[in-house]
């Protein structure tokens, strides 16, 4: 390994003070981790991992112990766990944070970690690893010259209304993480603030046995989000088109309605959700329910 991105020293060899590695963790299968991965497992002082049972999976399965000092390192004690691991890293210990799966602080515990050590200049490197966000932008098949990670949705529906008028004249293709069972109205929520029209990329569980990428219009993926849906799921949303997004005819505001419906919510609460994230009347989406009806 090069002397210089070598992880595992202590103050002795390298400075006073010891180094914050971020360790990018496979997604799904072991075979992913990399060479440096798992020789840093095997020397780094002091691990922070999100999940210590996963962490003992995961070094089983690369034939390496764990030597140095395990310490937990999630969302509940972030905080709280920081000032401790900032004193091994004084100590001049370097520590390896390490989340379920892909980079830490990107959605994950280690951000907080980071900008601390960087206040106190301290020095942070990277193993790089598996990300979900490069992953899933890779296979979804929209474009890819420019893109931007907006992180897990609200998970209420006025939140996610209000972000993603916030996004609706953006031009790059953007990558979302969402929760299985939220999926279907999130896709609700795209279809009508973008348009059903929008083409998206649904990627679940990206790198295990029973990956999954689904790639259509947004009331298409919507319509088949209803089913239940499992894994963890990576949504990839395109930009909005040059010259603007389509306006949401009659047809189209009524079978967002029925996409909310079939998934249990009730006619008056989804032509209220519908009206609200589309930007038009009610009595416009009621309207459009009841010619839909008609056939008219």
């Amino acid at each position: 390994m090069d002397d210089d991105l070598a992880v595992g020293g202590g103050a002795s060899e390298r400075g006073s003070t010891g180094r914050v590695v971020l360790a990018g963790a496979p997604l799904g299968r072991a075979a992913d981790a990399s060479v440096r991965l798992a020789q840093a497992l095997a020397s780094t002082p002091v691990v922070a991992a999100e999940d210590t049972r996963r962490l003992s999976r995961l070094a089983a399965d690369l034939g390496v112990t764990v030597t140095g000092r395990v310490l937990s390192f999630f969302e509940g004690n972030e905080v709280g766990r920081v000032p401790q691991l900032l004193e091994h890293l004084r100590a001049g210990l370097d520590v390896l944070v390490i989340t379920d799966a892909g980079m830490p602080s990107v959605s994950d515990p280690g951000y907080r970690l980071v900008a601390a050590a960087v206040a106190e200049g301290i020095a942070v490197t990277v193993l790089p690893g598996p990300s979900a966000v490069t992953a899933a932008i890779a296979v979804s098949g929209l474009p890819v010259d420019r893109f931007c990670f907006e992180g897990f949705l609200p998970r209420k529906s006025a939140g996610r209304r209000a972000l993603l008028r916030e996004l609706a004249n953006e031009q790059r293709t953007m990558v979302f993480f969402e929760s299985p069972h939220r999926l279907a109205e999130s896709l609700a929520d795209f279809s009508a603030v973008f348009g059903p029209d929008r083409n998206a990329a649904v990627c679940r569980e990206l790198t295990k046995t029973y990956e999954e990428v689904r790639r259509g219009p947004l009331a298409e993926l919507a319509e088949w989000a209803a089913g239940e849906v499992r894994g963890e799921i990576t949504l990839v949303v395109a930009g909005v088109p040059a010259g603007g997004g389509p306006e949401l005819s009659g047809p189209r505001l009524a079978a967002l309605v029925a996409i909310r419906e079939a998934a249990g919510q009730p006619r008056k609460e989804a032509i209220a959700e519908v009206a609200s994230a589309s930007g038009v009347a009610k009595r416009l989406v009621f309207d459009a329910v009841v010619a839909a009806k008609s056939g008219s």
